[in-house]
């Protein structure tokens, strides 16, 4: 079973261009970037940013030296805090980010736009999903390249997109969502995008058991649906879960608890650690 045909390709002729020339190993090299990094990256990704709820969830007690409703606010800046800390992380972005994301979004685009949806021999919802595979990488490719721009890189967009300071992880990310020009639609748009993607990935994860000729039965590629259906199923939740909870944080709140955390850096067990000493501090956090 495949989604459609695609327009003929013979990579074993000399002539054509380079893509129709080594068209099967760059179909292999789009699967595989589609897969690493680019798409278990979503998994830790959208994991943390929904730890602005399940921290709150789970890391209640860890925090409770900051106050009540503290713990989710907490969570995603130590989240935020340990990606900012890895060594060479502009090397990391770089190599293992941008250049895979460029390069599998441009083949992504070519073999859109060479494809042909055969769809008087496949099933309809075959189609639809090969369809749909394509308008949710055009809609990934804008919405990731707007996503980095103004998180990463600072551009507002003319204050369209406010942009986000690790410092102030939470808040930053609530205005983000809240306060530009489009106010909260843009956490609309962001769950759209999102969900978008997710999509892409478990589709994308599903038809790669195919080009890799991994399931070859109509069986195989049933039971590998379900296991991937599965991971789209979580990977949603957690989008919906920290879109929705930085849609719905309140920045002002947040900001007053990140000033309270920078004031007394905690460690990994929510313990007070004295900055200049940098041993665990016996007095409580002010206010507490």
């Amino acid at each position: 079973m495949t989604t459609a045909t695609a327009a003929p390709h013979s990579p074993a002729t000399r002539s054509g261009s380079f893509i129709e020339r080594h068209y099967f190993l760059l179909r292999r090299l789009h699967s595989a970037t589609g897969i690493f990094p680019i798409g278990l990256f979503l998994i830790p990704h959208l994991t943390t940013n929904s730890s602005i709820v399940w921290g709150q969830m789970f890391n209640a007690k860890k925090y409770a030296a900051l106050g009540a409703g503290a713990a989710g606010v907490a969570t995603f800046q130590h989240e935020v805090d340990f990606i900012h800390n890895l060594p060479a992380l502009i090397f990391i972005e770089i190599f293992v980010l941008w250049l895979p994301i460029a390069f599998h979004a441009g083949l992504g685009v070519y073999f859109a736009r060479t494809g042909v949806g055969n769809y008087a021999r496949y099933a309809y919802q075959d189609n639809m999903r090969y369809a749909l595979q394509r308008i949710t990488g055009y809609i990934g490719v804008a919405f990731i390249f707007l996503h980095i721009a103004s998180l990463r890189w600072g551009w507002t967009f003319g204050g369209l997109l406010p942009t986000f300071d690790p410092d102030r992880a939470s808040s930053s990310v609530a205005i983000h969502m809240q306060d530009g020009l489009l106010g909260g639609t843009v956490a609309i748009l962001y769950l759209i995008c999102v969900l978008a993607l997710v999509f892409h990935f478990a589709n994308g994860l599903w038809t790669a058991g195919i080009t890799w000729g991994l399931t070859v039965s109509a069986g195989a590629q049933r039971r590998w649906g379900q296991v991937c259906a599965a991971i789209g199923v979580g990977l949603a939740l957690a989008g919906v879960t920290a879109v929705g909870g930085f849609m719905t944080l309140d920045a002002e709140k947040a900001q007053a608890i990140e000033e309270r955390l920078e004031a007394e850096r905690l460690d990994g067990e929510g313990n007070p650690v004295d900055s200049a000493a940098g041993a665990p501090g016996a007095a409580a956090l002010p206010g507490t």
